[in-house]
């Protein structure tokens, strides 16, 4: 049982954070300033643990299911780039695919994650696009990791998300998405909505869950 107060790991708020659910595993509270559902830190997976759950995942750049999957985000973010931009896929994970689906469009990328392309020298530099595909969700540090992403980017260049948006209150208990014990953060519109305030960001949102922010 979390001991309050509970402090918001994406916008910093503690008052008003309300439980939002819980089940036989973890709890989820809510904040009201941004809208972020999140799992209090005594639930968070080591790092064993973490990378154990990632194992399990078979994506390959072979599977077509895998591209069409990931073309919810690639589409309509390689149609804003001009020719020849430079990218960084962040948390790309153990089968690199939507960098190479960038790179089949012209596009240089390289790659960062901390468990299968570990070189953060990477992050010292700045890109025209950065994508996070499924990684926000995995996020202990919201507020670090997307202050992170931001700094990554140009002016001028774009960070596409895309992870599954937090269904009503009624329907999350059923929710397919919370039974993985690495979604630690689940996020909505509004969340995303109070993302691109603070950094006084351009923000497009499209279906399935992708948003799309530019750096003014």
């Amino acid at each position: 049982m979390t001991n309050s107060p509970v402090l918001c790991p994406l916008c910093g708020q503690t008052e008003g954070i309300s439980l939002f659910h819980k089940d036989r595993e973890r709890e989820y509270h809510r904040c009201p300033r941004c809208q972020l559902v999140f799992v209090p830190e005594e639930y968070f997976l080591s790092a064993k643990e973490e990378k154990e759950e990632y194992e399990t995942h078979e994506n390959s750049p072979e599977s077509e299911g895998y591209r069409k999957f990931l073309s919810r985000l690639f589409t309509p973010l390689n149609s804003r780039l001009a020719p020849k931009q430079s990218g960084l896929d962040f948390g790309s994970g153990p089968g690199p695919t939507l960098s190479l689906m960038f790179e089949e469009s012209g596009h240089t990328m390289s790659l960062y994650d901390p468990f299968y392309a570990p070189d953060r020298a990477v992050l010292s530099l700045r890109y025209d696009f950065v994508t996070a595909t499924e990684v926000v969700e995995h996020f202990y540090n919201p507020a670090r990791d997307f202050s992170l992403l931001w700094l990554l980017v140009r002016p001028g260049g774009w960070l596409g998300i895309m992870t599954s948006f937090l269904v009503d209150s009624e329907k999350f208990a059923h929710w397919h998405y919370k039974r993985d014990k690495t979604h630690v953060c689940f996020y909505s519109v509004e969340t995303m909505d109070w993302i691109a305030s603070e950094w006084n960001a351009s923000v497009v949102h499209l279906e399935n869950g992708v948003t799309l922010f530019q750096k003014i």
